[in-house]
């Protein structure tokens, strides 16, 4: 069980930068990603749609004999977590957690304020709000949904700074003006952004979901007592576009991907 992967879904490319935070964290890991890139976005879909991507998702997975599953889209990890959780016996890691809770102990020694920046589905369960209302006191949050940020970044950001930026600060200029202490970057894509939204929040914390799923998921296979004493490699899925993401894949990575495999994700709803 040790030596078997750890499994990483998202619904396009973003999560392939929560696999990089993974192979600096457990390089002796082995990683099996699937990107759902037939079905993207997630972000705009019914949260019932959502669900039942996520499972389908999970299911080819579990195929592959992974471990453990990093949830590396914070739409699924809003919206579909726990029936994820509660399908298998395995750990199921989502962002959500793991980047509120750095967040607000960033929020509590500044002023108490965070922002959550992320799709609209995302935004829109309410998830983060609960979860930081349950445990801590004190804490203001903000939401603001940004649905352009992924298809900006699905596609490799050709637009230029100035684009990102005049983007960026039209959802995000006036909440700035807030001074939140830090800023959640709900979705896995948004780290790409980090250069117009570093301008835009020069006095916050910018929390990078993918990185802190990582970290959370370390700790969980150490409990566990599932790290691997192997050398690691990585396989990489998509369902639809491979050569697409063979090309897009060096922007979230910053490394070569030499080889995708394109599977039909239908078979496994």
């Amino acid at each position: 069980m040790k030596n078997n992967a750890i499994g990483v879904f998202d619904s396009g490319l973003g999560g392939l930068t929560a696999v990089s935070k993974l192979h600096e964290l457990l390089p002796e890991e082995n990683i099996i990603y699937f990107g759902d890139t037939a079905r993207l976005p997630y972000g705009t879909r019914s949260r019932q749609t959502i669900v039942r991507y996520a499972k389908s998702d999970l299911a080819f997975l579990v195929s592959k004999g992974v471990k453990a599953v990093l949830v590396a889209c914070g739409t699924v990890s809003s919206n579909a977590i726990n029936e994820l959780q509660a399908s298998t016996d395995i750990p199921i890691v989502g962002v959500v957690e793991a980047s509120a809770d750095r967040a607000c102990e960033v929020a509590m020694s500044g002023n108490g304020k965070v922002l959550l920046i992320g799709t609209s589905a995302t935004v829109g369960s309410k998830k983060y709000e609960e979860y930081i209302n349950s445990k801590y006191r004190g804490i203001e949050i903000i939401s603001k949904a940004c649905p352009m940020f992924v298809p900006l970044v699905e596609n490799k950001l050709r637009c230029g700074y100035s684009i990102k930026r005049m983007i960026a600060a039209e959802y995000l200029l006036e909440i700035a003006a807030q001074k939140p202490d830090a800023v959640i970057l709900g979705c896995t894509h948004y780290i790409l952004l980090a250069d117009v939204l570093k301008e835009l929040f020069y006095r916050s914390v910018l929390i990078d979901s993918g990185e802190e799923a990582a970290k959370r998921m370390k700790k969980t296979l150490e409990t566990d007592g599932l790290i691997s004493p192997t050398e690691g490699k990585t396989e990489y899925y998509v369902s639809d576009g491979s050569e697409e993401f063979l090309g897009k894949a060096s922007v979230f990575m910053q490394d070569d991907i030499k080889s995708v495999e394109l599977i039909d994700i239908e078979n496994y709803n």
